[in-house]
């Protein structure tokens, strides 16, 4: 069956030959979109230094935030629904058992560099790195359905198929992944004759700005580690506005390089910074200002997407004694009850948060169960009761318990101290957690080495935080047990990538989520997969593989200089949608 892409936001016009088929973009006008005009510079802000250029070598956000201004994948969400529709792929067509996708091509589409764009590129970039068990940032897990590959071909210059070896629902959400150029990329693949890993090594950070090749808005500039990533407009991009106006209008795009929260903050109101990203902990100095007279404007919306902040205590801790307690449900409930959320999200952030989901933005209409009730309240006494009765008292008298004798209850709580928010959420935990006779030493580290010590298994508590998205199998890496981002409890993983996780080592409430992914990721019915879905989200309530803290506002600050700026309900990674962007 064809899936219909002539959806109503969006037009696909001919121009500039026969082939060519760019994307108008229209009819966001809802969002205050309007036709703009071409020039202009635009500067936004880097947390840290881009670890490289290739975007499937690291696991690096703020390399993200470039990469999505230089690739693009087959489909992509439409800005006003977040319903997915055509980018590279111009069209696809489902089979009626729902086994097999195939894509045809945007036509006249060209690399940043003239190069053709073609079928090739997109086999060649599932091949070689989506699939790639070695490529860091790549996805081969989501390739392998019931233990067997999903293949991809080439059909024709402009046509690929993909065949499942089973129906999966939410396989074409999946396909926003960026393509990336063969002709740049073979000698490092495996087709080209390297070793599998060796596509990490693809585009270091001091390699030629010209090798960066792509068929996003932007093409590379300039990069200088520690200061500033430019990208410049790419004259050969597919879009257009209702106009037939080429996008992106802007001419330059600058990320500045800054760390620290403060400082983000004083470029931003020194004219040095066109847009911010902020949170509740920022937003009642610059709201005032606004209110004030000063040039910019202060954006605020509920979060869809967005990173809901939680705790996450250590399954496989390095001390057995730690790991036991963390591993038991009850102590995680216990604790749930002296995490202040009403405290945190009034002071830290200013009351622009809300009480969050288990595992689905209260936002997300579609997928969300109302667990609010499973996050209990603030009830410090009834901790302490609940501990008691584990048999984790304070024997001694010097106010901390005991794991066993002479033995604290003692840990680590590790957390990223280049946040604006994650130092005053930790202080807190602290704080209270010391009221109940529980002692946490604060461990800050910077915020990109978070997920990589995550995943090491060298911390014993953590602060952190994983985006929302549309559709839960999204985030099954995550919230599914033994998934590739399931680090809390990282001795269930596969020994191999794809492979089939440590059933045995599963707790009961475990292998029941495990399963019921299993079974959310192969039915068709909507209705089945809501109910499992509700399910899970019953069962992490219950059973806290994390501890949800707070589900923030998306707050942006946009200076008065830019139309078109969207921040609705939260675009990934927030910086979207630049190509529509103007200056005055």
């Amino acid at each position: 069956m064809l899936k219909r892409t002539n959806l109503p936001l969006v037009t696909l016009v001919l121009i500039g030959g026969a082939l060519a088929a760019p994307k108008k973009v229209t009819g966001y006008g809802s969002l205050g979109v309007v036709d703009g005009k071409p020039g202009g510079s635009y500067t936004l802000v880097l947390g840290d230094s881009p670890q490289s250029l290739n975007y499937y070598g690291v696991i690096d956000n703020n390399l993200g935030l470039i990469a999505q201004q230089l690739f693009d994948g087959l489909v992509e969400f439409n800005y006003a629904t977040y319903k997915i529709e055509p980018a590279l792929a111009e069209s696809w067509t489902v089979s009626p058992d729902g086994k097999v996708y195939t894509f045809k091509l945007r036509q006249g589409v060209k690399w940043s560099d003239g190069q053709p764009f073609t079928a090739d590129d997109v086999v060649f970039t599932y091949k070689n790195i989506v699939m790639n068990p070695e490529a860091r940032a790549g996805d081969a897990g989501n390739f392998k359905l019931d233990g067997k590959d999903v293949t991809i071909s080439k059909v024709d210059a402009s046509t690929v198929r993909f065949t499942l070896p089973r129906a999966a629902p939410a396989f074409l959400l999946q396909q926003r992944y960026f393509i990336m150029p063969k002709h740049k990329l073979l000698k490092f693949s495996q087709e080209g004759g390297a070793g599998p890993a060796d596509i990490n090594n693809a585009w270091p950070s001091n390699v030629k700005e010209s090798e960066v090749v792509g068929t996003g808005p932007f093409k590379l500039s300039n990069y200088t580690p520690g200061q500033k990533v430019t990208l410049v407009k790419n004259p050969n991009y597919w879009k257009v506005d209702g106009k037939g106006t080429k996008l992106p209008y802007l001419g330059q795009l600058d990320f500045l390089i800054i760390r620290d929260p403060q400082a983000q903050v004083a470029q931003f109101l020194a004219g040095n910074v066109d847009q911010l990203n902020i949170t509740g902990a920022q937003f009642p100095d610059l709201k005032s200002r606004e209110v004030a007279g000063a040039p910019f404007k202060v954006v605020r919306s509920t979060a869809l997407f967005g990173s809901p902040p939680f705790v996450a205590y250590n399954f496989d801790a390095k001390d057995p004694a730690l790991a036991k307690v963390f591993s038991d449900a009850r102590f995680r409930r216990a604790m749930q009850q002296a995490i202040n959320r009403s405290r945190i999200i009034d002071t830290v952030y200013n009351g622009l948060a809300s009480l969050p989901g288990h595992g689905v933005a209260p936002a997300n209409k579609e997928w969300y169960a109302n667990t609010t009730g499973q996050l209990g309240t603030f009830d410090l006494k009834a901790a302490a009761a609940a501990l008691d009765a584990l048999g984790l008292k304070d024997t001694n008298g010097d106010g901390v318990r005991e794991i066993s004798r002479g033995k604290p209850l003692e840990f680590d709580l590790t957390y990223a101290t280049d946040s604006s928010v994650y130092p005053a959420i930790a202080t807190i935990l602290q704080n209270d957690f010391g009221k109940i006779g529980v002692k946490v030493n604060l461990k800050g580290i910077l915020a990109k080495n978070l997920l990589s010590t995550g995943q090491s298994g060298n911390w014993e508590m953590i602060l952190h935080a994983f985006g929302d998205q549309p559709d839960p199998e999204l985030r099954r890496p995550i919230w599914q047990p033994g998934g590739a981002l399931y680090y809390w409890h990282r001795s269930l993983m596969p020994a191999q990538d794809g492979g089939t996780p440590n059933l045995a080592r599963m707790f009961p409430w475990e292998r029941q989520i495990y399963d019921i992914f299993n079974e959310a990721a192969t039915t068709t019915d909507h209705a089945k997969r809501k109910a499992l879905y509700t399910r899970w989200q019953l069962l992490f309530a219950q059973n806290l593989p994390v501890t949800p803290i707070a589900k923030p506002e998306n707050i942006g600050a946009i200076s008065n200089k830019y139309g078109n700026y969207i921040y609705n309900l939260g675009v990934i990674p927030g910086y979207n949608p630049v190509p529509l962007i103007y200056q005055k």
